[in-house]
């Protein structure tokens, strides 16, 4: 991270030819347990990782937004007053998008300064580890605290997540700003997506010699495209059909009238975001009352419940959820919006390095693409680094 923070403020420097007036930082995240249940106003379980993106900003005495990073050549430049879902796209849509965002609510664009933004990253891009909110997260602090527009947490998630589903396009709910935001060390956050009450709820990983595995399978995915937003709209037209204003309203005892009501494919949409609500809840209990050895059950359940009845789940996702529950893993599952992206595997320490290997081998014999593989611990939310 000192690396990181250090080339930021270099490469700001040398892009825009002045030092940076501050640094923020916002972690990706792991959602440990409650896939596709945020915008159906449920539960999530997500942790802050200790993967972060970096976002350098400078003041600027016009109106002028500039933004570059790490990973694209061009510097994108626009006047506050034009920012607008129309005239945002590509990555730039992210930071700016934040920006306009934070217009619609309460910021004057027409008397707060413009800025120069130069961004890094640690957190992979496309691997379900939510490298876009932490991107929108670190620009929505720092714009906050330079425009000194006090804005609590909350509400820069919900900031972070209109950016996104409005400038950038994709119909994600909150939970990932809000794991970026309001995040913190060794534990999760027990978000109600619904009343956006959250609560840290402790882990423990470390005290019961436990390691979260990362697989990264390399399979790149978008959530603007359209499998996400094809089970979005499925479980809205399963409410409808069943006469609630979301899934969230709806409990396990349900399921025998939806199977009558739905067909087939909407009934198993709404299937696994029930059931999924209700692995939340028996997490965070069980976290509570058992400790972390005990929810290997619920991870192994959510992805077969992904695999099977959400299909979101990629063969390059089960193999490597399987090799690790073949190899010692207590529990494991993809994590994330699906078609790609990355599996959590939670590992006692003595066995990452066997799991590692088995997940190597597997890939290999399968002929897919050798695998990202790293351990995260829960960390901070998004901060002010200097």
């Amino acid at each position: 991270m000192t690396d990181l923070r250090e080339g930021v403020l270099d490469t700001f420097a040398e892009v825009f030819g002045r030092p940076a007036d501050g640094l923020w930082s916002a972690p990706g995240r792991v959602n440990l347990i409650g896939e596709h249940t945020d915008y159906n106003e449920g539960f999530v379980l997500p942790l802050a990782i200790n993967r972060r993106t970096i976002a350098a900003v400078g003041v600027r005495d016009d109106t002028r937004a500039r933004v570059g990073s790490s990973y694209a050549d061009e510097l994108v430049e626009i006047d506050l007053a034009d920012l607008g879902p129309e005239s945002l796209d590509g990555w730039a849509a992210y930071p700016l998008g934040i920006a306009w965002s934070l217009g619609r609510s309460g910021a004057d664009l027409g008397a707060v300064p413009g800025f120069d933004i130069l961004v890094d990253s640690a957190v992979p891009v496309g691997a379900g580890l939510s490298s876009s909110a932490a991107l929108e997260c670190a620009v929505a602090l720092a714009l906050s605290d330079i425009w000194q527009l006090g804005l609590s947490r909350p509400e820069l998630a919900a900031v972070g997540q209109l950016a996104e589903n409005v400038a950038v396009g994709a119909p994600t709910g909150i939970m990932d700003q809000s794991a970026s935001l309001l995040g913190r060390r060794d534990s999760a956050v027990f978000l109600d997506c619904r009343s956006l009450d959250s609560e840290i709820v402790p882990l423990g990983f470390e005290a019961a010699g436990l390691e979260l595995l990362v697989i990264d399978t390399g399979v790149s995915h978008s959530h603007a495209t359209g499998g996400y937003a094809a089970r979005r709209a499925s479980c809205e037209a399963g409410a409808r059909a069943l006469g609630v204003s979301a899934l969230r309203d709806l409990g396990v005892d349900d399921l025998t009238r939806a199977r009558e009501v739905l067909d087939d494919e909407t009934f198993r949409r709404v299937r696994h975001v029930i059931t999924e609500n209700q692995r939340v809840l028996d997490t965070v209990r069980t976290l509570r009352e058992q400790g972390p050895t005990a929810i290997g059950d619920l991870l192994d359940a959510s992805h077969r419940s992904m695999r099977d009845d959400f299909e979101i789940s990629v063969p390059e996702l089960d193999l490597a959820v399987e090799t690790a529950q073949n190899y010692g893993a207590i529990g494991a599952r993809m994590t994330g919006g699906g078609f790609g992206g990355s599996a959590i595997a939670l590992v006692p320490s003595e066995l990452v390095s066997r799991v590692r290997v088995a997940v190597d081998g597997a890939f290999a014999e399968h002929g897919y693409a050798q695998p990202d593989m790293f351990t995260v611990t829960a960390a901070d939310g998004a901060v002010r680094e200097q």
